[in-house]
């Protein structure tokens, strides 16, 4: 089910444009992404990250790129996507297919140490809140005391009569850069579902229902019960670092004493 290079970088190239008009300021979002990490990784020789919800391996490589000695893990319950990742930005990150939140997801993973770092971006919004819960807690595990969970989404407030407002702010803005002229999730799809060479990955992929599923799904769960459930997974501490209109970057962070972990349950 290998995709050419040459059609690997096509779709890859489309799906940045494409994600483009729905993630307001997208590069400035990775960067910031990325600061976090060089904070929490600094003198540290070989940082240890994982990418939640990959897709074709936009963040991960932008990592690889910034943090050349770092071993990545990039993980995405979507076949199509991985193959897009493994093939255009195959050096950036060893890639696993897992479904994120499902029971003993992380086994998947083959991690030999703690990471550092775990990171997502556009990704755990289709996550109802007890599979976040899990996913939550399934990170605390796993990463080293002073670790953090980094996450670029979208956040809607904790205010119902404010979501016209950000929305309103982050499509403004989007108008302002371009952005929304650009084609738009459905029609990158619909595209894609027409190359023959994509057609065997079209077909893994319609055998996977959590694949489907998690296609543009929007629990939409406020930046402020992200924290409730990232404090009762063990996280010590839970602060935005970004925000433009409703798209904003959470962190989370492990007590950094070892063996300490915030109370269960606040």
């Amino acid at each position: 089910m290998g995709v050419s290079m040459e059609t690997a970088r096509m779709w890859v190239e489309r799906w940045e444009r494409q994600q483009e008009r729905y993630a307001v300021d997208r590069e400035e979002r990775f960067s910031v992404i990325a600061d976090v990490v060089e904070h929490t990784t600094a003198g540290r020789a070989r940082p240890h990250l994982l990418d939640l919800g990959c897709g074709p391996g936009s963040l991960a490589a932008r990592l690889a790129a910034r943090f050349p000695d770092a071993e990545i893990v990039a993980a995405d319950m979507d076949p199509l996507l991985l193959e897009l990742g493994r093939t255009h930005h195959a050096d950036a990150a060893r890639y696993v297919d897992t479904v994120i939140g499902e029971e003993g997801w992380t086994r998947s993973l083959g991690l030999e140490r703690p990471l550092d770092a775990a990171v997502s971006t556009t990704a755990l919004h289709y996550l109802p809140e007890p599979a976040l819960l899990r996913t939550y807690r399934s990170l605390a595990s796993l990463l080293r005391p002073g670790g953090v969970l980094v996450n670029g989404d979208h956040f809607p407030p904790d205010a119902p009569a404010c979501s016209a407002l950000t929305a309103h702010v982050g499509r403004r803005r989007s108008e302002r850069t371009g952005s929304r002229t650009r084609e738009d999730w459905r029609s990158w799809w619909d595209d894609a579902a027409r190359d023959p060479e994509l057609a065997d990955l079209f077909d893994e992929r319609g055998r996977r229902p959590a694949a489907r599923a998690g296609s543009g799904g929007d629990e939409r769960v406020t930046a402020h019960r992200h924290a409730e459930l990232l404090r009762r997974a063990g996280f010590a501490h839970v602060v935005p670092v970004w925000q433009f209109g409703d798209s904003a970057v959470l962190v989370a962070v492990m007590d950094g004493a070892p063996g300490v972990r915030a109370p269960a349950g606040t």
